[in-house]
């Protein structure tokens, strides 16, 4: 036996656009987080492609915004926001979608208290990029590049091109 649930005027014309479904998982997930928390959601789609989302539950646009401000001035970079942003983050997934969950508070201690990448894994980024660079004829970078960010202010900034 099937049920059909029926809502007289109601159609619902065929999208191929995956954004409002996306959207609504995201506010979905949201609802779960604690306040001053960011979130790097990826949407794996059947075509193998992905798409990113960043969202922030209440103060994270805020706070994150605050702790790109104290990384940028400290002089970190690529390498100490993979460490520390690791340090604090816990994933999970929930079907075709990977979940990042960054409590901001614990990152903003670390900023402030100057935790650094290790050498060892600082070592590890340069071979990755020295390799990549190889692999498509570049010059690889004499340094890391910068704080990637946890905040709307850089997430959300266009790369120059």
């Amino acid at each position: 036996m099937s049920t059909a649930l029926h809502m007289p005027g109601f159609i619902s014309p065929p999208s191929r656009d995956p954004k409002p479904v996306e959207l609504a998982a995201v506010s979905e997930i949201m609802d779960d987080c604690e306040p001053e928390t960011y979130l790097g959601l990826v949407f794996y789609r059947p075509d193998g492609g992905c798409r990113l989302w960043h969202a922030w539950t209440d103060g994270g646009d805020v706070l994150g915004d605050q702790i790109d401000g104290l990384a940028l001035a400290a002089g970190l970079d690529a390498g100490d926001w993979l460490h520390i942003g690791d340090r604090h983050s816990t994933v999970r997934d929930r079907g075709r979608i990977r979940i990042q969950v960054h409590p901001l508070r614990p990152i903003l201690a670390d900023v402030q208290a100057g935790q650094r990448c290790t050498e060892e894994r600082r070592a590890g980024l340069y071979r990755l990029l020295d390799c990549a660079a190889e692999r498509t004829g570049q010059t690889p970078p004499a340094v890391l590049p910068r704080w990637i960010g946890f905040g709307p202010a850089l997430l959300n900034r266009k790369a120059p091109r």
